[in-house]
């Protein structure tokens, strides 16, 4: 069977405590109900869910979303350490990877979308993420920034698009809703762009606008 795996990278650091995560949470159980209940999506597509802030954790493995009954929920408090969410996420994927070809699965390059609200509050972020975007399962990585993110921070992270939550008559709590909305959209397109004959044909239908943020341009460094 072909398999996309999906990866939700979120900044659960204490800036985020309050409307942010809770639009997070609020979203997280629309998104588990359209694709466990699409038995064309769930088939096609695992999801993993890794929260981060002083270290990051992985607080859904990756998963078939028609075989659990709920996501876990986010919870916010400490700093934003960027390297530990690339380093946990780059952990993540090549276990995860190695366990569904060895299950005899075709799979496909990773998705990672990756959220935060602030600056990175670690030196040494930049090499981790370099050893992601590096990696032989290296994945396409959609970043979000709303608050206080970096808009060239978000760009550099991001390698295939990146997006940035800008207009102040924009609540991050809306932003966040939209955020979710645009994540959920895209898992479904792309499962469902998979070829059904098993050809091999597959496109990653990412969202080119997501109401509430500005597209950021890609750092090519």
């Amino acid at each position: 069977m072909q398999i996309l795996p999906f990866y939700l990278v979120c900044d659960e650091s204490g800036s985020m405590v309050g409307d942010p995560l809770d639009s997070i949470n609020g979203a997280l159980p629309e998104l588990h109900r359209e694709i466990s209940t699409n038995p064309t999506v769930a088939d096609k597509t695992r999801f993993c869910l890794i929260g981060f802030s002083d270290d990051a954790s992985v607080l859904q493995p990756l998963t078939d979303l028609s075989d659990i009954d709920t996501l876990p929920a986010l919870s916010a408090g400490g700093f934003t350490a960027y390297g530990e969410a690339f380093r946990t996420l780059l952990r993540c994927i090549e276990q995860d990877v190695e366990e569904l070809k060895r299950q005899g699965h075709e799979v496909y390059r990773p998705v990672a979308f990756f959220l935060s609200d602030g600056a990175p509050t670690d030196n040494g972020w930049m090499q981790a993420h370099k050893e992601l975007v590096e990696a032989r399962y290296r994945p396409n990585i959609i970043a979000f920034g709303i608050g206080e993110a970096d808009r060239a921070t978000i760009g550099h992270v991001a390698n295939f698009r990146a997006f940035i939550q800008e207009d102040k008559n924009v609540s991050p709590a809306t932003a966040l809703r939209e955020f979710a909305a645009s994540l959920t959209r895209s898992i479904v397109r792309s499962a469902s762009s998979i070829a059904a004959d098993g050809s091999g044909g597959f496109n990653l239908a990412v969202d080119d606008t997501v109401p509430g943020f500005s597209t950021v341009t890609l750092d090519k460094l």
